[in-house]
């Protein structure tokens, strides 16, 4: 089923938006934008009051940030990213929407919606093609980069449960975050006061066991993201319980995840199944010290997947490490990744 949002009949230019231009997110899409050479005729960017007016530089091209308001300015707009937050997606949503434009939104604002689909293009890019809302939600990064590679697992043996430790670098906060890590490290080196702001604690030399805020069952709403996502995403009955840690990395995030299947599974059989998969690279040579760290995944476009190995507590479980750029597969990329899928097969222009 399409959506009442119907592109065929467009054959007009592709006109893309980006809200939120300016934060960590908004910057990444024009740097992936720019690598996919995803075509764009015309391109508008928003942002708050803050970061109205700053200029940015798009393929030759200098572009000013406009103001994000109530009214008619995404009239004409064929998709629009939007990574602003929660809040301004809520409240932005109608105007983004109400000409025809598909909303790809970053933030976690109608995630869980039955009307909104969550989409990560490896796993249920076809969900994306009904959207009544005209929106189409992009998942939270931790569980994109999860996702993505138990997709291969579970056409192997279905996966019932899963269990995962999250290394999660200092971007998932936004780029303030990024720049107080570097400035605590500054900070530390020169025997200065350390600033902590974007954290209840600081972050370099530390890690810290709490990302987003705790919920009546001793689980942050980042954890239940990944139990809830992962259901809606996969489309099945797995349980998932994570625990969330923020770490000094910058940009990248790692993953330790432990899965137990129906059938008992080889090795070798989850290797190769995920060395094939779609945005996946298996980088698994512990004998040459050879496995995924985020100092190397940053800036790149895969999850990178090693220490691929049997659960020696569960007879049917399988246990690997993961690793993946936050803001590029963790959000931007993924995003152009649905707008690329739509336009593939038609569904815009």
């Amino acid at each position: 089923m399409h959506s009442k949002y119907s592109f065929s009949i467009f054959l007009g230019k592709m006109k893309v938006a980006i809200v939120g231009a300016s934060g960590a997110v908004g910057q990444e899409f024009l740097r992936v934008l720019d690598e996919r050479n995803f075509p764009i005729d015309e391109l508008v960017l928003f942002g708050s009051t803050r970061s109205a007016g700053k200029k940015y530089t798009f393929r030759g091209k200098e572009y000013e940030v406009q103001l994000l308001k109530h009214g008619d300015d995404f009239k004409g707009v064929d998709i629009a990213f939007a990574s602003a937050g929660a809040g301004t997606s809520k409240e932005f949503a109608e105007d983004i929407t109400k000409y025809g434009a598909v909303m790809i939104d970053n933030s976690s604002a109608f995630r869980m919606d039955e009307d909104v689909p969550l989409v990560v293009p490896e796993c249920n890019a076809e969900d994306a093609l009904n959207r009544p809302r005209g929106i189409i939600a992009n998942p939270n990064c931790t569980t994109i980069m999860m996702v993505v590679v138990l997709q291969p697992i579970e056409k192997l043996s279905h996966i019932n449960r899963i269990h995962v430790a999250s290394y999660q670098s200092a971007s998932g906060a936004g780029a303030a975050a990024m720049a107080e890590l570097q400035q605590q490290y500054k900070e530390l080196v020169e025997g200065q006061p350390v600033t902590v702001n974007k954290f209840a604690y600081q972050l370099a030399y530390n890690v810290i066991p709490q990302i987003d805020v705790f919920t009546d069952n001793g689980y942050t709403k980042e954890e239940m993201k990944m139990f809830n996502e992962t259901r809606k995403i996969m489309h099945t009955d797995a349980r998932c319980s994570a625990m969330c840690v923020r770490i000094s990395s910058l940009r990248a995030h790692s993953e330790a995840v432990w899965v137990e299947t129906d059938e008992p599974l080889e090795v070798a059989d989850v290797q190769k199944a995920i060395a094939e998969a779609p945005g996946v690279t298996l980088i698994d040579d512990p004998k040459n010290q050879k496995y995924p760290m985020p100092l190397f995944t940053a800036g790149k476009d895969d999850v990178y997947v090693g220490r691929v190995r049997k659960d020696l507590a569960n007879d049917n479980g399988i246990t690997f490490w993961l690793s993946g750029d936050q803001i590029k597969k963790g959000a931007a990329l993924n995003a152009v990744q649905i707008a690329e899928y739509l336009i593939k097969v038609g569904d815009v222009k």
